[in-house]
């Protein structure tokens, strides 16, 4: 019986060997990554906001600490209009879809990343024509010319940087967090775009009523102005009386074309959040309609809930994710960076025998490199990514105390808002009672009419002020929605 004879070759039993080793390396050290990992942060919040304060049970428009409700915060003012106008924004506004264009550049970016993973693999092929020299060693030429060679080549090429110590897969790390990143930064654009499109239609609405009470209140004005003018052509008053009662109207009338510019260039405003000409809205906004009518009870929930719902506070959680891992990507490169490299292809000086196998030329290995001198480059490096995250922590802890002082800001204005309109509606009422009461008092002769001229005066002052106040207490409620970060969960 013979003996039984290993008879592979020694070079290729020193290949396995060196494959064997690197896979077997790769098993070992997958999940290994050097640089610290990212651990959300955990800022101190206080436990309840401070805005909220001791409320009556009877108030009405109280704030309360129950779970707000933020989805769709908008539909709570019941005005079909503001409702529509933002869904048309959220679909068609430019910056918000130049956000959405954002997010889909980063996910592209995460996909380069993800792609040094992987091997690199290049096909390549070559036809080389040359003809050799003519000239003889003894400085002469040759009779002959010199040979014509053609060269046939075609094969592939391949490379694989082995991720030993975690260095690409930290990268792509950071790329996912910078993809959260657009999308917080896309849902920090909804949250503003919708409050815009909440503060601007309240303002036009309330530019519209100022415009019907200072129409109203000039009728009235003009009224009294055509009384004092017959009373001076009967002799019981003078032309002072005629000339106060008709710059009275004329001041009143001079009003309103400045409410009508403005309630124009915020229709203005309103088209182009839709993404529209200016004046494309113009018939649909024009005719007056009351202002949208706050709800009875505003829940606001707890601070600790502004930690998962701001978009700016999420982003900046994510840009600290983002900095943390290349952070791990910087160190990576004070480690040997490990590689397989191999070609195969088929070469030949004619094109037929390309097919051959015997034209086949192979070659494959291992490769290491590791940076032993850089001058400081790589750890001044690290010591830069450091800062960056540095800076990241700060931010993220200023985004929080700016969204705490948002709303606590929001709750006072909101608040006290509704306590300055409550004043302003007994002034109308009282300033109402004052002018009936001074223009029978005049038409009696029982005063004069320096008395009803103030009394018109406080009047319209105290009726375009509550106008003004119940427009501002809608739009500070619209802030206050605003700095609680509502509105983007179901407008994705």
């Amino acid at each position: 019986m013979p003996y039984l004879v290993d008879q592979t070759p020694s070079s290729w039993k020193v290949s396995r060997f060196l494959v064997i080793w690197i896979i077997g390396l790769i098993l070992l050290t997958t999940g290994c990554a050097v640089g610290p990992d990212f651990r959300k942060p955990q800022p101190a919040v206080p436990a309840a906001y401070s805005g909220l304060g001791p409320v009556a049970a009877s108030q009405t428009g109280k704030t309360t600490s129950q779970p707000a409700q933020l989805v769709e915060w908008w539909k709570i003012f019941n005005d079909p209009t503001l409702t529509s106008l933002v869904g048309r924004a959220i679909e068609s506004n430019l910056d918000l879809r130049q956000a959405t264009s954002r997010i889909r550049q980063a996910r592209a970016m995460r996909g380069m990343a993800a792609s040094g993973l992987w091997p690199a693999i290049n096909v390549g092929a070559s036809y080389t024509r040359s003809q050799g020299s003519e000239s003889t060693g003894g400085g002469g030429l040759s009779s002959g010319s010199g040979s014509v060679q053609n060269l046939f080549q075609t094969g592939l090429d391949a490379a694989w940087e082995l991720d030993i110590f975690g260095g690409t897969r930290r990268g792509v790390e950071a790329a996912q967090a910078d993809v959260q990143t657009a999308v917080e930064d896309r849902r920090d654009i909804l949250v503003s775009l919708i409050a815009e499109v909440g503060t601007d239609y309240v303002g036009l609405r309330g530019y519209q009523q100022q415009i019907i009470v200072n129409q109203k209140n000039l009728t009235a004005q003009k009224h009294t102005a055509e009384i004092t003018r017959k009373r001076y052509e009967a002799g019981f008053v003078t032309g002072l009386d005629v000339a106060n009662a008709a710059a009275q109207a004329a001041t009143t009338e001079s009003l309103i074309p400045v409410l009508e510019s403005l309630a124009q260039g915020t229709i203005y405003n309103l088209s182009v959040l839709l993404g529209r000409e200016p004046a494309a809205l113009a018939e649909e906004l024009s005719g007056e309609k009351p202002l949208p009518t706050t709800p009875p009870e505003v829940p606001v929930g707890l601070p600790s809930d502004l930690l998962r719902r701001r978009p700016d506070i999420r982003r900046a959680e994510a840009v600290i994710h983002a900095t943390t891992a290349r952070i791990g990507v910087a160190t990576a490169d004070l480690f040997p960076k490990f590689s397989l490299t191999g070609s195969f292809g088929l070469m030949s000086s004619t094109f037929s025998p390309l097919g051959n196998w015997s034209s086949r030329f192979w070659s494959y290995g291992p490769s290491v490199t590791w940076p032993i001198f850089d001058a400081g480059r790589i750890r001044w490096n690290i010591e830069v990514q450091n800062a960056v995250q540095e800076q990241a922590l700060l931010a993220y802890e200023k985004a929080v105390l700016t969204a705490l002082k948002d709303v606590e800001t929001a709750l006072v204005a909101y608040t006290k808002e509704q306590q300055h309109l409550r004043l302003l509606t007994e002034a109308v009422r009282n300033n109402s009672k004052a002018v009936e009461l001074s223009r029978k008092l005049y038409v009696a002769g029982k005063t004069d009419f320096l008395n009803v001229l103030n009394a018109e005066r406080s009047l319209n002052a105290s009726e375009d002020a509550q106008v003004q106040s119940t427009r501002a207490l809608s739009t500070n409620l619209i802030a206050l929605y605003k700095a609680l970060g509502g509105g983007w969960e179901s407008a994705q």
